[in-house]
This record gives C-alpha cells, structure tokens and sequence, in this order.
C-alpha cells in the first residue's frame, strides 16, 4: 500500500505500468503516476510556455493524452523519456498556437514577456532570472525546446534524440546556435553589466555555455 505523497515518488515505474495494465488498479496507477512525475513536467512546460496559467493548461493536455495513449505504450523507452515527449510536443503546439493567435489579434500579443513575467504571482525566480526567459523568447519554439533540455534539464544528446526524434548532430547544432542567439541577446540588455546565470533547485548556478559529452 502506497501511503504518502513521499513513498508515491519513490514508486518504481515497473510498478506503475504494473497497475496502468489492470483495470482494477489502473485509476490508482494513473494517480501514482500523476503525483511522480507532475512537478518535473510542469517545470520543464513552464520554461517553455513562461506563464503558470499557460503551463497549467498544458500540463492538463499532456496529462490527457499520457491517459489516451498509455495503453499504446511499447516500453521501448523510458517512461518519463516518454512523458516528457508528449509535454514538449504538447507545449510547442500551444506555442506554435499562440504565435498564430498573436499574428491575428493586435490585442493577444500587446503585452511584452517581460511584463507578463513580471505579472505573475507565481513567478519566483530573480531579475537574472527574468532577463533569461526573456532571451529564451526570442528563440524558435524548437530551439528554445533544445535550449531546456540541454541547460535546464542537463539531458545528454542520446536521450534528447529519442525525444525529439532528431539527430544528436542536429541537436547540437541547435542548441550551439540557441546558446550563441540567448548570450547575444543578453549583452544588449541594458541591466546585464555582470554575467547572467541561472540558478536552479540544487543551489548551483551556471554561466551560458556550450557543454559536450
């Protein structure tokens, strides 16, 4: 018996997939499988979609498609190589959506990203903080995509290719160019006179560069 929240995390995904093939435990599994993975995949969204309301919705359609397509599910990844998948694909299609939106309507694109990260309660990160994801919108949904992966989430390119479905060659192309347009595009930030870097949940803090493995 699964009793807190802790012991949930700590579910093995053998056991999870365990529970998801029966349709006496599949509900308790879905639960399980919510509770381990939400909080990952809502970070990885939200730094591509910025906005907690915006990274709410697309947690919710990701999760909606993880229930349709669960039963699919071949194994021949990993689970979570799997859920994050469809949450990259499900945030770039919001994405792709919103620049559509924002092209037809001159009132839905107005607000700048700066102002709309600076709007939102849930926000926590520092000015550093707020300058970075304001370069990352400058970059292609993709790239912007290949850019978390790489720096945020330190996904090694193999892993990153069975993801994106794209060549580690491509992959590294991409997120050299992406790093290369975000550093650019923090030089000519009137309030960066020292290095921007990032910090993350760990406590380390990163300057913007290329990393090879």
């Amino acid at each position: 018996m699964i009793n807190n929240r802790e012991d949930v995390k700590e579910t093995p995904d053998e056991q999870i997939l365990s529970m998801l093939k029966k349709t006496a435990t599949y509900e308790l599994g879905f639960r399980t499988l919510m509770v381990k993975y939400q909080e990952r995949l809502y970070h990885h969204i939200r730094r591509l979609v910025t906005t907690h309301d915006d990274t709410d919705d697309v947690l919710q359609n990701t999760f909606v498609k993880v229930h349709r397509g669960i039963a699919g599910f071949r194994e021949q990844s990993g689970l979570y190589t799997w859920l994050y998948r469809i949450a990259t694909n499900e945030a770039l299609s919001f994405l792709q959506l919103r620049k559509r939106k924002s092209a037809l309507s001159l009132d839905y694109g107005d607000m700048a990203i700066h102002e709309k990260i600076a709007g939102d309660v849930f926000f926590d990160g520092d000015a550093a903080q707020a300058r970075l994801l304001t370069a990352l919108e400058t970059l292609p949904v993709k790239q912007r995509a290949v850019f978390n992966m790489r720096y945020y989430d330190e996904m090694g390119y193999e892993e990153m290719s069975k993801v994106t479905g794209t060549s580690v060659g491509a992959l590294k192309a991409s997120y050299h160019h992406a790093a290369k347009k975000v550093e650019a595009q923090l030089k000519e930030e009137p309030h960066t006179e020292t290095p921007v870097r990032t910090g993350r949940a760990d406590g380390e803090h990163r300057d913007i560069y290329e990393r090879e493995k």
